[in-house]
Parts: structure tokens; sequence; C-alpha cells
């Protein structure tokens, strides 16, 4: 997993380099995540899970709007590939995995656990920030981050 997170930081000084030298961005090119859509034996049903155990807000229509310029926030959405055999998925048997940036993963942890949700490992010293892992309804794994705080400016 810590190469997930070293293109996160890899990729936000790219950027900074890129935009520090004035480079034009060609037009017809990708600006950002627009959707993340997966298949559901009950879509209804696991929406319905991540608005009340996640605190998800769920719009009418089905789904979710997350915004990218929410407080402690990471800048950047990473997506990347691991190899056919990676064990980062497991225990999930599903091809991705969902990775949530939240506000106090303590808080949530605790909130999660008194909902009967079984988290499948945790950890509070990873360099990037700390982590839980926990399944959907559907077995999707679901990595929740806390990113570390950014130093203060000086």
């Amino acid at each position: 997993m810590r190469i997930f997170y070293t293109l996160l930081a890899a990729t936000a000084m790219l950027a900074a380099m890129i935009s520090v030298a004035g480079a034009a961005a060609p037009v017809g090119r990708i600006t950002g995540v627009g959707g993340i859509f997966f298949k559901s034996r009950d879509a209804k049903a696991l929406m319905a899970w991540y608005r009340d155990v996640l605190g998800i807000k769920v719009e009418a229509w089905g789904g979710a709007q997350m915004r990218y310029d929410a407080p402690k926030h990471p800048p950047a959405v990473i997506v990347t590939a691991f190899d056919q055999t990676t064990k980062e998925l497991e225990p999930s048997k599903r091809e991705f995995m969902l990775n949530f940036a939240v506000d106090d993963l303590a808080a949530l942890v605790d909130r999660l656990k008194a909902k009967g949700v079984v988290v499948l490992s945790r950890d509070d010293n990873d360099p990037f920030g700390k982590f839980a892992s926990i399944l959907d309804p559907d077995g999707t794994k679901i990595q929740l981050w806390e990113p570390k705080p950014e130093p203060a400016a000086k």
C-alpha cells in the first residue's frame, strides 16, 4: 500500500513542478475523476448502508457527491493498478477497493463498531496517516484514511 501513497506524493510534486514551469496543458485531457461506478446485488440496500453506516450523504437519484474542497481533504485522487497477484484487496473478492479520506479515524471507527461493523485492520503509525479497513455488505474492501496533517506554514 505504501506504493499507493508514494504515488500520491509524487503526483502532488509533479503537479507543483508543472504549474511552476508554467507549461500550458493541452486541450482534450483528463481533469479528474468524475465518478466511481460499480455493480451490486442490491444497489439500493448498499447505498442505504453507505448512508446509514458510513454517513455518506446519498442523493435522491441514488448516488453520492463528494467534494474535493472539504476541510482536510487530500489534494488529489489516486488512480493506480496493483499486480494481479496482490493481496492488498483481500479478503475482498472484488477487483477494486474503495479508499475514503476521513477527518477523524478514531471517531469513525468507534461509530462503525457501535453499528456492528468489523474492523479488519488498523494502522495509526503509517507515514502517510492513519488507516482502517472494513468490508461493505457486498464484500468490497473499504480503506478509511486519515491523512497525516500538513506541516504548519512558517
